[in-house]
């Protein structure tokens, strides 16, 4: 499992469109014009085909979104994905979130970051990348993973920098040496951003010393403060952070969230990260469970707190509030990860993109 994995497959995607094409477009409500951005990730449905991803763009643009976000792992590909996405919703941002560093090298990562800048020149455009996981880079991509992740990132970072520069790059370092490069698209006025996903205290340091944002992913709006330290030790990074939010019925969506959390639970980096937000107990027994091939004791040690504080499903006024939990732990831009599982009729989507753009009532109440 990588940090961009999901755990909604293509066995949703006919459903998925359907609702897409029958909904009426709406009107974009007053979140985003208020002032405080918004993306969505597409996350959820990357091995559900483009049809699926690009749809989702064209609804997030209609109700007011600021940033679309693509993740890869084995299904869609993120670069020429969002290039469809520029043209089919013209007002997002774009961003992958996140790419594995591994599987491209940052020459290459610049090339394809400066490509879909030009075709969106007006637009921000987020390159996010992270340090992935042994199965993805490794068993699935042919790569190496790194044996020191924090250094090599650095030097990644380091170089990716410099080859967006448009400047001629010559560079030595361990584990890149590149000779004359130089990006053979003239740099506009925008520049592609960097953005790290990152989960321990190293990488979050990183983020704020070296890029100019950091992803969060699977945590607590409880542990974002924690984060938040990390980061800011070492600089000024946005704060991005996928939310994983669904308009539905709670207890059907609950198997589907155990498995998921389950799934992240026996992979280390996530492990550690659940441990730090609070879960130590609870992770210990999952992983001991999983160890011993027990998969319905791993499934029922991932406990209901843990289920309701990171893939919440409930009604409206819970995705909303939610949203606005996490701002407030200081989370500059929410990022939506929609789950569908616990959907009660065929609007699940389209109700939880419009629920988590909505400001609540509070905020609405005080804005007049």
């Amino acid at each position: 499992m990588t940090w961009s994995d999901s755990r909604q497959t293509s066995s949703d995607a006919s459903h998925i469109v359907a609702v897409m094409e029958t909904a009426q477009p709406p009107a974009a409500p007053a979140a985003s014009a208020g002032g405080n951005p918004l993306g969505v990730t597409a996350a959820p449905f990357i091995r559900s085909g483009t049809a699926v991803v690009v749809d989702l763009a064209r609804r997030a643009d209609r109700l007011g979104y600021d940033s679309f976000w693509v993740a890869e792992v084995t299904g869609i590909e993120a670069f020429s994905v969002l290039g469809a996405a520029s043209s089919a919703a013209p007002g997002l941002g774009l961003g992958t979130g996140v790419l594995a560093m591994q599987v491209r090298t940052p020459p290459l990562l610049a090339m394809a970051a400066a490509s879909l800048q030009a075709l969106a020149p007006d637009r921000e455009v987020l390159n996010g990348v992270g340090v992935s996981s042994p199965v993805v880079a490794r068993d699935w991509h042919g790569a190496s993973y790194p044996a020191s992740p924090l250094a090599h990132m650095r030097e990644f970072i380091a170089l990716l920098r410099e080859c967006l520069s448009g400047d001629t790059v010559t560079f030595a370092g361990d584990y890149y040496q590149v000779r004359k490069f130089r990006l053979g698209i003239e740099p506009g006025d925008r520049r592609p951003k960097i953005v790290l996903g990152a989960l321990g205290e190293g990488m979050l340091r990183l983020a704020g010393q070296e890029a100019d944002g950091v992803l969060l992913n699977y945590l607590p709006a409880s542990h974002v403060s924690w984060c938040v330290e990390q980061v800011r030790r070492g600089g000024n990074a946005t704060i991005y952070a996928n939310i994983h939010v669904g308009v539905g019925d709670r207890e059907a969506a609950a198997p589907r969230a155990r498995y998921d959390l389950f799934s992240y639970a026996v992979v280390d980096a996530y492990a550690n990260n659940f441990t730090r937000a609070g879960y130590g107990d609870a992770i210990q027994a999952i992983r001991a469970a999983h160890c011993a091939g027990d998969r319905t004791g791993a499934l029922a040690a991932v406990p209901d707190e843990m289920v309701d504080a990171i893939d919440v499903v409930g009604d409206e006024a819970l995705v909303r509030e939610t949203i606005s939990a996490y701002r407030h732990a200081g989370v500059d831009v929410p990022v939506v990860f929609p789950l569908t599982w616990g959907a009660a009729g065929q609007d699940a989507l389209e109700s939880t993109l419009r629920a988590a753009i909505t400001r609540p009532a509070t905020a609405v109440h005080a804005a007049g």
